[in-house]
Protein backbone atom coordinates (compact mmCIF):
# COMPACT_ATOMS: atom_id res chain seq x y z
CA UNK A 1 0.00 0.00 0.00
CA UNK A 2 1.33 3.54 -1.35
CA UNK A 3 1.66 6.25 0.82
CA UNK A 4 -0.70 9.23 0.80
CA UNK A 5 -0.06 12.20 -1.80
CA UNK A 6 0.41 14.68 0.96
CA UNK A 7 3.16 12.31 2.86
CA UNK A 8 5.15 11.62 -0.29
CA UNK A 9 4.95 15.52 -1.15
CA UNK A 10 6.28 16.37 2.66
CA UNK A 11 8.85 13.03 2.41
CA UNK A 12 10.30 14.69 -1.26
CA UNK A 13 10.04 18.33 0.51
CA UNK A 14 12.03 17.40 3.44
CA UNK A 15 14.53 15.76 0.98
CA UNK A 16 15.39 18.53 -1.07
CA UNK A 17 15.54 20.94 2.33
CA UNK A 18 18.28 18.08 2.93
CA UNK A 19 19.90 18.22 -0.04
CA UNK A 20 19.97 21.96 -0.22
CA UNK A 21 21.62 22.79 3.41
CA UNK A 22 24.18 20.02 2.29
CA UNK A 23 25.46 22.16 -0.73
CA UNK A 24 25.29 25.62 1.30
CA UNK A 25 27.27 23.87 4.05
CA UNK A 26 30.02 22.82 1.37
CA UNK A 27 29.83 25.97 -0.19
CA UNK A 28 30.15 27.81 3.56
CA UNK A 29 33.61 25.80 4.46
CA UNK A 30 35.24 26.15 1.26
CA UNK A 31 34.84 30.06 1.28
CA UNK A 32 36.12 29.73 4.85
CA UNK A 33 38.75 27.83 4.03
CA UNK A 34 39.97 29.94 0.54
CA UNK A 35 42.46 32.19 1.58
CA UNK A 36 42.08 36.26 1.60
CA UNK A 37 44.16 38.47 -0.64
CA UNK A 38 47.79 38.97 0.30
CA UNK A 39 47.90 42.17 2.66
CA UNK A 40 50.18 44.83 1.72
CA UNK A 41 53.16 43.36 3.54
CA UNK A 42 55.95 45.51 4.23
CA UNK A 43 59.61 44.97 5.47
CA UNK A 44 59.67 44.36 9.10
CA UNK A 45 62.48 46.97 9.47
CA UNK A 46 62.17 51.03 9.89
CA UNK A 47 61.43 52.67 7.60
CA UNK A 48 63.79 54.00 4.73
CA UNK A 49 66.36 51.19 6.05
CA UNK A 50 68.19 49.17 3.21
CA UNK A 51 68.71 45.63 4.13
CA UNK A 52 69.89 42.57 2.57
CA UNK A 53 67.45 39.73 2.38
CA UNK A 54 69.24 36.49 1.84
CA UNK A 55 68.77 32.68 1.81
CA UNK A 56 71.58 29.72 1.77
CA UNK A 57 71.58 26.24 1.08
CA UNK A 58 69.67 24.18 3.86
CA UNK A 59 67.47 27.42 5.12
CA UNK A 60 64.26 25.80 3.93
CA UNK A 61 62.13 26.90 1.14
CA UNK A 62 61.13 30.38 1.35
CA UNK A 63 62.59 31.15 4.21
CA UNK A 64 63.99 34.89 4.17
CA UNK A 65 66.85 36.45 6.57
CA UNK A 66 66.97 39.80 6.71
CA UNK A 67 70.54 41.90 7.92
CA UNK A 68 71.02 45.73 7.70
CA UNK A 69 73.81 46.77 5.34
CA UNK A 70 74.87 49.53 7.70
CA UNK A 71 74.65 50.07 11.83
CA UNK A 72 74.54 48.25 14.09
CA UNK A 73 72.56 44.83 13.99
CA UNK A 74 71.48 43.97 17.88
CA UNK A 75 68.60 45.78 19.17
CA UNK A 76 67.82 46.99 15.78
CA UNK A 77 63.07 47.21 15.95
CA UNK A 78 61.52 44.51 14.47
CA UNK A 79 58.23 45.86 12.75
CA UNK A 80 54.98 44.37 11.89
CA UNK A 81 54.50 43.81 8.58
CA UNK A 82 50.81 44.76 7.96
CA UNK A 83 48.35 45.38 10.82
CA UNK A 84 47.39 41.80 12.67
CA UNK A 85 46.42 39.87 16.10
CA UNK A 86 49.43 38.45 17.69
CA UNK A 87 48.61 34.36 17.85
CA UNK A 88 52.51 33.77 19.46
CA UNK A 89 54.74 35.59 21.28
CA UNK A 90 57.52 33.61 23.84
CA UNK A 91 59.96 30.84 22.90
CA UNK A 92 59.96 28.75 20.23
CA UNK A 93 62.71 25.84 21.29
CA UNK A 94 65.80 27.43 23.38
CA UNK A 95 67.19 30.48 23.73
CA UNK A 96 71.04 29.96 23.98
CA UNK A 97 73.49 32.06 24.98
CA UNK A 98 74.57 34.54 21.85
CA UNK A 99 74.14 38.38 22.94
CA UNK A 100 75.58 41.58 22.25
CA UNK A 101 78.50 41.39 24.84
CA UNK A 102 78.69 37.39 24.06
CA UNK A 103 78.43 36.89 20.06
CA UNK A 104 79.78 33.91 19.90
CA UNK A 105 77.91 32.06 22.83
CA UNK A 106 76.31 29.07 22.89
CA UNK A 107 73.54 28.67 20.26
CA UNK A 108 70.30 27.55 20.67
CA UNK A 109 67.49 25.72 19.41
CA UNK A 110 64.77 26.83 17.33
CA UNK A 111 63.46 30.65 16.48
CA UNK A 112 64.56 31.47 20.27
CA UNK A 113 62.22 34.90 20.90
CA UNK A 114 59.97 34.56 18.09
CA UNK A 115 55.81 36.44 17.76
CA UNK A 116 53.43 35.23 14.99
CA UNK A 117 50.83 37.52 13.79
CA UNK A 118 47.50 36.63 12.63
CA UNK A 119 46.58 38.94 9.29
CA UNK A 120 43.05 37.62 8.61
CA UNK A 121 42.17 35.82 5.58
CA UNK A 122 44.53 33.14 6.57
CA UNK A 123 47.53 34.79 6.58
CA UNK A 124 50.83 34.84 8.97
CA UNK A 125 53.93 36.36 9.36
CA UNK A 126 56.46 35.06 11.87
CA UNK A 127 59.22 37.34 13.00
CA UNK A 128 62.27 34.81 14.84
CA UNK A 129 65.89 35.18 16.41
CA UNK A 130 64.64 38.29 18.92
CA UNK A 131 67.18 38.98 21.63
CA UNK A 132 64.44 39.98 23.94
CA UNK A 133 61.00 38.87 24.90
CA UNK A 134 58.98 40.04 22.65
CA UNK A 135 56.95 43.81 23.66
CA UNK A 136 53.85 42.05 22.38
CA UNK A 137 51.48 39.59 23.88
CA UNK A 138 49.02 36.60 22.58
CA UNK A 139 45.76 38.61 21.92
CA UNK A 140 47.13 42.17 20.92
CA UNK A 141 46.23 43.98 18.07
CA UNK A 142 49.24 45.74 16.34
CA UNK A 143 49.63 47.91 13.79
CA UNK A 144 51.36 47.90 10.46
CA UNK A 145 54.98 49.29 11.27
CA UNK A 146 54.10 48.85 15.13
CA UNK A 147 57.69 47.64 16.94
CA UNK A 148 56.85 43.92 17.95
CA UNK A 149 60.92 43.33 19.40
CA UNK A 150 64.43 43.96 18.81
CA UNK A 151 66.76 42.28 16.34
CA UNK A 152 69.13 39.42 18.06
CA UNK A 153 70.49 36.10 17.76
CA UNK A 154 68.79 33.68 20.18
CA UNK A 155 67.91 30.22 19.29
CA UNK A 156 69.91 27.88 16.00
CA UNK A 157 71.12 31.53 15.09
CA UNK A 158 74.93 31.99 13.95
CA UNK A 159 74.68 35.94 13.91
CA UNK A 160 72.23 38.71 15.10
CA UNK A 161 69.13 38.70 12.13
CA UNK A 162 65.76 38.55 11.48
CA UNK A 163 64.07 35.32 10.37
CA UNK A 164 60.97 35.89 8.25
CA UNK A 165 58.23 33.93 7.17
CA UNK A 166 55.20 34.43 5.39
CA UNK A 167 52.71 31.84 5.44
CA UNK A 168 49.03 31.28 3.97
CA UNK A 169 46.35 28.55 5.10
CA UNK A 170 49.70 27.58 7.34
CA UNK A 171 51.90 26.93 4.81
CA UNK A 172 55.30 28.80 3.51
CA UNK A 173 55.38 30.99 0.57
CA UNK A 174 57.26 33.07 -1.41
CA UNK A 175 57.32 37.07 0.95
CA UNK A 176 56.12 40.42 -0.67
CA UNK A 177 57.16 43.44 0.59
CA UNK A 178 55.54 46.65 -0.94
CA UNK A 179 53.55 44.49 -2.95
CA UNK A 180 56.19 42.93 -4.94
CA UNK A 181 57.89 39.47 -4.47
CA UNK A 182 61.31 39.32 -2.45
CA UNK A 183 62.52 37.08 -5.12
CA UNK A 184 63.49 34.09 -2.39
CA UNK A 185 61.55 30.81 -2.65
CA UNK A 186 64.21 28.45 -3.11
CA UNK A 187 67.06 27.45 -1.04
CA UNK A 188 68.84 25.82 -3.46
CA UNK A 189 71.98 28.19 -3.66
CA UNK A 190 72.88 31.37 -1.50
CA UNK A 191 71.10 35.03 -2.53
CA UNK A 192 70.96 38.15 -1.36
CA UNK A 193 69.19 40.80 -2.61
CA UNK A 194 69.05 44.48 -1.07
CA UNK A 195 65.61 45.88 -0.26
CA UNK A 196 64.71 49.71 0.73
CA UNK A 197 61.79 49.33 3.76
CA UNK A 198 58.66 51.80 3.18
CA UNK A 199 56.84 50.13 6.40
CA UNK A 200 56.64 54.10 7.26
CA UNK A 201 53.74 55.80 9.32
Amino acid sequence: MSAPPATRATAVGAGVAIVVAAVLAVLLVDHLRRPGPRPLFQLPVSCGETWRLSTYPGHDDFDVDLFPTEGESWGRPVLAAAAGTVTVSGVNGSLGGRTPENPRGPKGRGGGYWVKIDHGGQWETQYLHMLEPPLVEEGDEVAAGQQIGKLGSTGNSGAPHLHHEQRVGGEKVESWFGGEPSGITVDDEEVEIERTSANCP
